[in-house]
């Protein structure tokens, strides 16, 4: 019996270590992954050519996990409410999205990149509550709690997007910013159209990303299956952005750049595995631990692109920046305690009504 236990035991604290180092090394992968994209895009690889061929590669390595772990799941028929959602998963969440999220990547820098998807649970959170799919009241300490940490979160956004601008980079001369419209803040901060227009990108990314995942989340409830409803919508964006490049292009080609088609084709495999491995992972640690324990890790990603883009790219972080990126995941941190402490207070509320139930119905009728 004790032996029992003790293994029981070792394989709960053998998952949690899995789980947390896991966390851990998503979080790097997508922050090298992100300065990696920043300098393809920099030497002329189209986005758009990126989006289509990305989603086709997820979509194609995805179908095993789909055929194997979902096939019961599948719906035997398509509603038109699922087929209107799952479309404009597909638009928002991947041609908006990725598309938006990849030139604001290029315009701006990694560690930018990597913390606008900090703001996703505060955006999330204003959504849901005003469309009523979460309970929100002024009286609640727990619902204002989230507001204060989303307007927190915002204003480290905002801080990080004015105070680490191309200007302070040694590696930019006069030369790479002739041409572009430069504002000078107060206190004598310099700041270039491009690299505002890039966080205007990213800021509309992060609420595409959010208004999607409410959306992702409707549709699970018809059609509960992740990797088969992340196939379709990949198809489907791939589809789109395809016909918006030959749209506004009249081709469909990778861009002007020097590398050749294997290399982009390489790049664009490797990039749908990444994808195709996290999505699996992550989808198992939110079945496991739930989506808070997820999104405490994502901060990871950030400080990581920060220190990379710094080393590699040679764009320096400000003290300014960095009071910035301790506002956000203040914010963030806010956000996600309040919405654990609210769900333990729910269940308990629960428990405590079962509790009351059973009490009522033992009590005889005549006392």
């Amino acid at each position: 019996m004790v032996m029992s236990s003790y293994s029981g035991s070792g394989g709960g604290l053998m998952e949690e270590v899995l789980i947390i180092s896991g966390l851990v090394g998503v979080q790097l992968t997508l922050a090298f992954y992100t300065v990696f994209l920043h300098r393809i895009l920099d030497l002329g690889v189209d986005s758009l050519f990126l989006v289509i061929t990305g989603n086709l590669a997820t979509a194609f390595l995805l179908l095993p996990f789909a055929l194997v772990f979902e096939k019961k799941k599948w719906p035997r028929r398509l509603s038109p409410v699922l087929m209107i959602q799952m479309l404009s998963i597909a638009i928002g969440g991947v041609t908006g999205y990725q598309v938006l999220m990849l030139t604001g990547i290029k315009m701006t820098s990694p560690a930018i990149a990597s913390a606008m998807p900090n703001l996703a649970p505060g955006i999330i959170f204003i959504i849901a509550a005003s469309l009523g799919f979460e309970k929100f009241s002024l009286w609640c300490k727990y619902s204002r709690t989230k507001v204060l940490g989303t307007i927190v979160c915002l204003g480290g956004t905002i801080a990080m997007s004015f105070l680490m601008s191309p200007t302070d980079a040694p590696k930019l001369t006069t030369t790479t910013l002739q041409g572009s419209f430069i504002l000078t803040a107060p206190g004598g901060v310099t700041i270039s159209k491009e690299w505002i227009l890039g966080c205007l990108y990213l800021l509309c990314a992060v609420f595409f990303l959010s208004c999607t995942t409410v959306l992702q989340a409707a549709a699970m409830l018809n059609f509960p299956a992740p990797f088969s409803l992340c196939i379709v919508t990949s198809l489907i964006g791939s589809a789109t952005t395809a016909l918006l490049k030959f749209t506004m292009e009249g081709k469909i080609d990778a861009g002007s750049s020097n590398f050749n088609i294997t290399t982009i084709i390489f790049i664009v495999v490797l990039g749908g595995v990444m994808t195709s491995i996290i999505s699996t992972f992550i989808t198992w640690c939110v079945n496991k631990k739930g989506p808070v324990t997820v999104s405490i890790f994502s901060p990871i990603q950030t400080v990581c692109s920060a220190i990379l883009s710094a080393v590699i790219l040679r764009q320096i972080i400000s003290l300014g920046c960095l009071v910035g990126m301790i506002l956000m995941f203040a914010g963030l941190y806010t956000i996600l305690w309040a919405k654990k402490k609210e769900g333990i207070d729910d269940q308990q509320n629960i428990e405590n009504n079962a509790t009351k139930l059973v009490h009522d119905v033992e009590k005889p009728l005549l006392t």
